[in-house]
């Protein structure tokens, strides 16, 4: 199996993928839209953490900057109903850390930024990926049944970094706006200290 390629980035397609050379051999890999930039431009040497999907009709290679994206990959479409395609598109909203931490709070919100997973399938996520990333996330008790909530033996209360998303959608701002804004946040408990540090980010970025 390939586990890591180490090359010369040679293309970057319009499709998510790219092509990088190794000794002469050109690879073609499905990567996070998100992480294309990250690799530079045609002529980097770049070095790409990877997944073969083996399937009847193909084998596809997929390549992550990182082998902490390859091990939440994996985790992800390891639960049911989840595609590589999905894959890709949850770790081109969250990075690892954040999507650990979404795991660990419980966070439905966070999940339902992605396009395409919606409440019910962020619900299913949130369970599966407890098991699969429980050794890196911490110990939730259990995944909530409402948007925005965390649940732990004392029972359901607002998770703070979920009620900046809800407030930072409700003032007009896009997914993209809000998955970066909340990725910067400080460690802190206090929602109206989260959403004063998050509209600030979104001030500097426009």
């Amino acid at each position: 199996m390939i586990g890591s390629l180490r090359g010369e980035l040679v293309e970057r397609g319009l499709d998510g993928s790219v092509v990088v050379e190794v000794a002469g051999v050109g690879y073609r890999l499905q990567v996070p839209p998100a992480s294309i930039p990250e690799l530079g431009e045609p002529g980097a040497d770049v070095v790409l953490h990877t997944h073969l999907s083996v399937r009847e009709d193909a084998l596809t290679l997929y390549g992550f900057p990182t082998r902490d994206e390859r091990v939440c990959f994996e985790a992800l479409i390891g639960a049911h109903g989840v595609g590589p395609a999905m894959g890709l598109a949850v770790l081109s909203v969250h990075r690892p850390d954040d999507l650990r931490r979404a795991v660990a709070e419980g966070d439905l919100g966070a999940l339902c930024l992605v396009p395409g997973v919606g409440r019910k399938t962020a619900a299913r996520l949130l369970l599966e990926l407890k098991d699969r990333l429980g050794s890196t996330v911490g110990s939730s008790d259990a995944v909530p049944e409402h948007a925005g909530t965390r649940v732990g033996s004392a029972g359901a209360e607002p998770s703070p970094r979920a009620d900046v998303r809800q407030a930072l959608a409700a003032l007009g701002y896009g997914p993209d706006e809000v998955a970066d804004a909340v990725r910067e946040l400080p460690d802190a408990d206090d929602t109206a200290v989260l959403l004063k540090a998050a509209l600030a980010h979104l001030g500097r970025a426009r």
